[in-house]
């Protein structure tokens, strides 16, 4: 689905991006007169863009809450979190034999550099390295990623 915003610029719906400030109000409805449910404290944090109004954004975290935000509260710029109950080790290639380069633990966001089939590449505290598509959220199954 593409929709069509406010200048008459089209954007993916769903699509992913991630909180552009340290602090982010979800809201009940897509404008300032909706209550704040939710503020988010991570910059950088990824979500899910699944719905379009005017300047709003109906976006989903991966613990699946979801409100609106400001567009100009996202940044196009791709991160994803390690998924909770799942460490992950980082591959200096993106093959399960590769030697490890780090551990990242469960919950922490990172910057998404590439993904190939099953394996993304991803920079976390300037470290970077390949894991399993499958240890991520905020990348599609079949997405590619360059």
């Amino acid at each position: 689905m593409v929709a069509a915003t406010a200048w008459g610029a089209e954007e993916k719906v769903p699509r992913f991006a991630s909180l552009r400030a340290d602090e982010v109000n979800l809201r009940a409805g897509p404008g300032e007169r909706y209550p704040v449910e939710w503020v988010y404290h991570r910059k950088g944090l990824p979500v899910e863009v699944t719905a379009q109004v005017d300047v709003w954004r109906r976006v989903r975290d991966s613990d699946g809450t979801e409100g609106w935000v400001h567009q100009r509260m996202l940044a196009a710029s791709r991160s994803i979190i390690i998924v909770k109950g799942k460490d992950g080790t980082l591959r200096r290639d993106p093959d399960a034999s590769a030697p490890g380069v780090a551990r990242a633990e469960a919950g922490v966001v990172a910057r998404l550099l590439e993904c190939k089939g099953p394996w993304c590449r991803i920079e976390t505290g300037g470290i970077k390295g390949w894991l399993q598509r499958t240890d991520l959220w905020g990348v599609y199954p079949d997405e590619t990623v360059e």
